[in-house]
């Protein structure tokens, strides 16, 4: 089996401070700010969306040890989530573990849930 990926659906970057993440971005780089949810914070830009976790105050789900500046990328793909599941935990075997988790099947940029 190869993994297809179709697209980068979203990042989750992890910041120290939200609201000055936000206007650097905004400021700076032209982004928009918006809210979703019970209050979080994205960063839009195009068709691209960055989501924020404040240090401390993560969402779930999350990287396995997020620290400040850390980057989760968030890809589309094309087989069920299962399949891709245990085709990398037989490629991990020996190299390490992967993180255990909940793994979201949607795409968070457009909102869609998948079955």
């Amino acid at each position: 089996m190869m993994i297809k990926v179709d697209s980068l659906d979203h990042i989750i970057l992890t910041v120290k401070d939200i609201n000055t993440t936000v206007d650097f971005y905004c400021r700076v780089l032209g982004m928009e700010v918006t809210t979703f949810g019970e209050g979080r914070k994205a960063l839009k830009f195009g068709n691209q969306k960055i989501n924020l976790h404040e240090h401390g105050n993560e969402f779930e789900p999350k990287a396995h040890n997020p620290t400040p500046g850390a980057a989760d990328l968030c890809f589309i793909i094309q087989q069920p989530v299962e399949e891709v599941i245990n085709y990398l935990q037989e490629k991990a075997e020996g190299r390490g573990q992967m993180a255990e988790g909940k793994i979201p099947v949607r795409n968070a940029r457009s909102g869609f849930k998948a079955q």
